[in-house]
């Protein structure tokens, strides 16, 4: 699917106003993860980020792949905003101020959608469009064992009519979702105006896997592929291996192994970690890369130790895959405190991953719910008279 611009012009004055709903009010933030980094020189936006938008359907609890010429009937279901929307829910759910620049179609998709995005979590669309006559890609999910298989629908969203701006809004950082073989000027542009860059990719579908495709990890910051996508890229058969080659060429190499954890090496120190995966029950993987991305970018930006990031990262992600889809499952602090208190007083982790998360008491709130966090429901909404 192609990847719509990433330059669009805001949203229409009274659009996506059509059912306002007090359930997508959303609550103040908990916890404030860069409060004590912040001055008033900083820019509004703490984090920017740019792509598509679907609409996500998640069916759970199929005891294995569909079978042609049968109907299979799944034990759960769920629907969420999907794509980009996985890791701007994320980094807002943590407490930093973000901005997403994405087309919305004008179907009842679309509005749910932004909604969702914009009165559910506060994420910012004031650069986000609502496109007339386009309706929302949509992506259907199904997990089983331990995976998922996805089958998605959509079309590139029309060019914007008005022309588009020439640089992201100034941020403390921005989130990249690279193309294999196709570069955005946009990157670079945020890179020289001091925005920290972030980058992830997605599968290469050409089967080319060649670096030079990823041209634009020369503006970048991080790069945070999964094991099978660095090692591809870096021609090697071990992850690690792989990580310590991708740094010669970004900054900061960080690998997810999913279940064996994540492995992450700073080119410019020499520093190395690695950090195991929390043992979880898992319902549904669907967005739980981005939720570690989203993970991974607060621990950077507030400033904390390598080892600790990867493994805010990797908690995150590992709290997201219990509940439905991948935008509502992304944790809020209240969430991540809960998980602490209870390992604390349960023995359903190992001493060393209890030593492993020690920091979070220097930063957690106390674990109360003033407000549930929104969850993936099998309908669209339900509306109140």
């Amino acid at each position: 699917m192609s990847v719509p611009s990433p330059h669009v012009t805001p949203q229409a004055a009274g659009q996506g106003e059509h059912f306002r709903d007090e359930r997508f009010e959303p609550a103040a933030p908990v916890l404030d993860p860069l409060a004590e980094v912040r001055s008033e020189s900083d820019p509004a936006t703490d984090v920017y980020l740019t792509g598509p938008v679907f609409l996500d359907i998640i069916f759970t609890g199929l005891d294995s792949a569909p079978v042609r010429g049968t109907e299979s009937w799944a034990r759960g279901m769920g629907s969420s905003p999907g794509g980009i929307a996985n890791m701007a829910t994320a980094l807002s759910r943590l407490g930093l101020r973000t901005s997403l620049a994405a087309a919305f179609g004008d179907d009842m998709y679309g509005e749910y959608c932004w909604e969702a995005l914009s009165r559910g979590e506060g994420i910012d669309l004031s650069l986000s469009r609502t496109v007339p006559g386009w309706h929302s890609p949509v992506t259907v999910s199904m997990a089983y064992e331990g995976e998922r298989t996805m089958v998605s629908h959509g079309h590139e969203a029309p060019p914007p009519e008005e022309p588009a701006p020439e640089c992201p809004p100034p941020a403390r950082a921005c989130v990249a979702l690279l193309v294999p073989g196709r570069q955005e000027e946009w990157i670079g542009r945020a890179a020289r105006r001091g925005s920290r860059v972030f980058a992830d990719v997605g599968w290469d579908d050409t089967g080319r896997w060649d670096p030079a495709d990823l041209a634009d990890l020369e503006h970048c910051e991080a790069f945070l592929p999964n094991a099978e996508e660095a090692m591809r890229y870096t021609r090697t058969d071990c992850p690690r291996a792989a990580a310590r080659a991708l740094a010669d060429k970004v900054p900061l190499a960080v690998v997810t192994m999913g279940e064996r954890g994540a492995y992450a090496v700073d080119g410019r120190t020499g520093e190395s970690a690695e950090v195991p995966a929390i043992v979880v029950e898992a319902l549904d993987p669907t967005g739980a890369g981005d939720v570690f991305v989203a993970g991974f970018v607060t621990g950077t930006l507030a400033g904390w130790p390598l080892a600790d990031r990867l493994a805010f990262a990797g908690l995150t992600s590992a709290l997201s895959v219990q509940e439905f889809g991948g935008s509502l499952s992304a944790p809020g602090w209240v969430e991540i405190a809960a998980w602490w208190q209870h390992v604390r007083s349960f023995n359903d982790q190992s001493q060393a991953a209890l030593r492993r998360y020690a920091f979070l008491d220097g930063i957690l709130p106390a674990a109360a719910r003033p407000w549930p966090l929104r969850r993936a429901v099998p309908t669209l909404g339900f509306r109140r008279p």
